[in-house]
């Protein structure tokens, strides 16, 4: 009789992906350590499945054979002189080598730390500039990297007197015949570098209770059913993709499908083609301009209901940016002939400080706005002689498994309802601090008077409706001029309305000017050649704005793909105001 173990083998020798059904009892991550939720996986026949550009399917990867591999590998790192608490730097390919490695890292005992893949902005030396950076702050043992990038990530070793190995070339490592250290709860899991520039390079130390408490959050919050599956294009260096998208599929025991972020970026729709041929119900997740990009590229071609079908995408995660109501009207408008829901949809919100989530939607409530006076979001008197302005602010659901929201005033006061404020949080999932950095630790996890745990201080900003979040934006990007705040969003937002430009085209931050005053600056994306054109853009843009602002503003108009991203794709406004004022960004010159 063939047992289920030789099924799998099997099917993964015709390229049958893993199967959605499993007779291995569901457990909603409740594991002592992430070691031991990836030994119960391995018992089941649900895995991983990774895709070529196109989705067809390459490589079939049962959570068995996942376990098998990254064992092989912790024996070959503990014979390479890997040891307890050492870092073990990995950029972060999708695919199953760095998926043993990672899980290997695990086993063995040390942390992995997961880094960038190159982008196609910035270059070759910017590359080895971030990489060298984070190997600088986290002082790995070894960097290890796929062949294809040897001479950018050998360079950022070797800056860092760290190793460089490609993974092809650590496969033939013989492995040692040692015993596995024991891990527990309250040992470091992995590192995880948050996106965001304004705590770039800190380290998340993250340990393995905390992540499976927050793994936990994610089973129960989205009501995981049997026959749910995740289909994925978000890069495993982000704490969306590989918080949510790897280590939360194998704790919680689901079958998924990887393609590559790159492959997404090039043919984005091979994404909904991958969700449309899924028999059961798919989880997939993306910030708000994955399904910009969808809607954008569908918007030239009619009958999708002839290659899609999106009735069966039970949760359609949106997170890691703000959330923008009108983008994802706009991908119901394009693809509900294909069967898509608007219910679908589930806001979250979350950083790596928390893990990753932080607050959930109910399945099944999709998005739900509030209609917010601009001048009550900025904390401003409203100006009567002006008309009232107003911004959509999504619900971001209720807070996961055993997490405390509080909203905090400038004195650290709660804050009740309806109120913004600065947004805390507190719980299991919260991270111990950030790696050999205690005064960024410190400014940022505040104890609390009644010994229940340190308050994150998230540095987003929002507010609190009977319990269900609200977030506003982030506090360090509020522009103040002449006493008035003002949110950069909201400057972005109109400007995008102008017709010709995208999500993600616009940069808005404040700049001193000639005169010590400070003013808005706006850097654009520019399409068009002709200067008479380009001259009565920077003019209808500076209109925008001063009907915004009330203020007159900097327009400067640069090339296409200029604006910096964080490692997540964000916008990076404080990366932007930076290359701007050291002259790495270089406007258009306009005439007068």
């Amino acid at each position: 009789m063939t047992d289920a173990a030789e099924l799998v083998t099997t099917a993964a020798d015709h390229m049958v992906p893993t199967p959605n059904f499993d007779d291995l009892p569901r457990r909603f991550s409740n594991f002592a350590t992430f070691g031991e939720a990836l030994d119960y996986a391995a018992q089941g026949n649900r895995g991983m499945n990774f895709h070529d550009p196109r989705g067809n399917l390459a490589r079939v990867y049962p959570f068995r054979e996942l376990r098998e591999d990254s064992l092989v590998m912790a024996r070959r790192l503990i014979a390479h002189g890997i040891g307890k608490g050492d870092r073990i730097a990995l950029v972060a390919e999708t695919g199953p080598e760095f998926a043993a490695l990672f899980c290997g890292t695990i086993y063995a005992g040390a942390w992995p730390v997961p880094l960038p893949l190159p982008t196609s902005f910035g270059g070759k030396e910017s590359y080895i500039d971030q990489l060298a950076v984070q190997l600088q702050s986290s002082d790995p043992k070894v960097l290890f990297y796929p062949e294809e990038i040897a001479e950018m990530a050998g360079a950022a070793a070797a800056r860092q007197g760290c190793e460089g190995i490609t993974w092809q070339s650590f496969a033939l490592t013989e492995p040692a015949d040692a015993p596995l250290p024991v891990a527990n709860g309250d040992d470091i899991c992995y590192l995880q570098y948050s996106s965001g520039s304004t705590r770039f390079p800190h380290g998340v130390a993250v340990t393995h209770a905390s992540l499976l408490n927050n793994l936990a959050g994610h089973g129960e919050g989205m009501e995981l059913q049997q026959d749910d599956r995740c289909i994925s294009w978000l890069p495993w260096y982000h704490d969306m993709g590989l918080v949510g998208c790897f280590l939360s599929i194998i704790a919680n025991q689901i079958s998924v499908d990887y393609i590559k972020t790159e492959d997404f970026a090039r043919r984005p729709l091979a994404w909904l083609d991958m969700i449309s041929r899924n028999p059961g119900n798919s989880i997939s997740y993306s910030p708000t301009f994955g399904y910009d990009i969808c809607a954008r590229r569908i918007s030239s071609q009619s009958h999708v209901a002839d290659r899609f079908d999106l009735s069966r995408w039970r949760i359609a995660g949106n997170g890691a940016d703000m959330i923008r109501p009108d983008v994802m009207q706009g991908f119901v408008n394009a693809f509900a002939e294909a069967g898509f829901k608007a219910q679908a949809f589930l806001p979250s919100y979350g950083l790596a400080e928390a893990t990753l989530a932080v607050t959930l939607m109910p399945p099944g409530e999709g998005i739900r706005v509030e209609l917010v006076e601009e001048e009550r979001l900025s904390g401003t008197p409203r100006d009567l002689s002006r008309p009232a302005r107003y911004r959509a602010i999504v619900n971001c659901g209720k807070a996961v498994k055993d997490m405390e929201l509080a909203i905090r005033g400038e004195n650290g006061a709660a804050l009740p309802d309806h109120h913004i404020g600065k947004v805390w949080c507190r719980g299991p999932s919260v991270m111990v601090g950030y790696f050999r950095d205690p005064e960024a630790t410190e400014a940022c996890l505040v104890p609390s008077e009644d010994g229940k745990g340190a308050w994150l201080d998230t540095g987003d900003m929002g507010y609190m409706v009977d319990g269900y979040l609200f977030i506003v934006g982030r506090a360090k990007d509020m522009i103040i001029i002449n006493g008035k705040n003002h949110w950069p969003q909201d400057i972005e937002w109109a400007v995008e309305q102008l017709p010709g430009f995208n999500h993600g085209d616009i940069a808005a931050f404040s700049v001193e000017t000639e005169n010590g005053e400070e003013a808005p600056a706006v850097l654009v994306h520019c399409r068009v050649s002709d200067p008479e054109a380009r001259i009565e853009l920077r003019n209808m843009i500076r209109d925008k704005v001063r009907s915004i602002t009330g203020m007159n503003c900097v327009v400067e108009l640069v090339p296409p793909r200029t604006l910096p991203r964080t490692s997540s794709g964000k916008l990076s406004r404080a990366k932007a105001k930076k290359m701007f004022l050291s002259g790495e960004i270089e406007p258009f010159q306009l005439a007068a």
